[in-house]
C-alpha cells in the first residue's frame, strides 16, 4: 500500500551558482520511480546559497525509518555534503474509514 509522504530538506553551500538546479538533479536521481513531487526555494543568506526542498507525494514506505533507510542507501555524496537539516513524515494508508473498527 502507498503512504502519503512529506519531506522537507534544507541544503546549504558556499556560493557557486545554479544550486537549485543541482538539488533538482540530485532529487530526480534519488527519487527516480517514486511518485514524489517537489518545490525548491533558493536564496542567499549570510554569503551562503540555501535551497529548501518541500517534497510530497505517495511512496511505498510504511514508516519514517523506511524512508530514511532508502535515502541513506541511495543518496549521492553531494546530497550528504549539502544537507543541513530535514523533516520527514510518512502516513501509511489505512483501509476503510476507521469509523466502525474494521480494516
Amino acid at each position: 500500500m502507498n503512504s502519503e509522504t512529506y519531506i522537507d530538506f534544507c541544503f546549504i553551500r558556499n556560493p557557486a551558482g545554479n544550486f537549485a538546479a543541482e538539488i533538482d538533479n540530485l532529487l530526480r536521481e534519488l527519487f527516480k520511480g517514486i511518485r514524489l513531487n517537489w518545490y525548491l526555494e533558493e536564496k542567499t543568506e549570510d554569503g551562503m546559497e540555501l535551497v529548501v526542498a518541500e517534497i510530497k507525494g505517495m511512496s511505498r514506505w510504511q514508516s519514517e525509518e523506511d524512508a530514511i533507510d532508502f535515502i541513506e542507501s541511495h543518496a549521492a555524496e553531494d546530497f550528504w555534503e549539502y544537507l543541513q537539516g530535514f523533516q520527514l513524515n510518512v502516513y501509511p494508508a489505512m483501509r476503510g474509514c476507521g469509523s466502525c473498527g474494521t480494516h
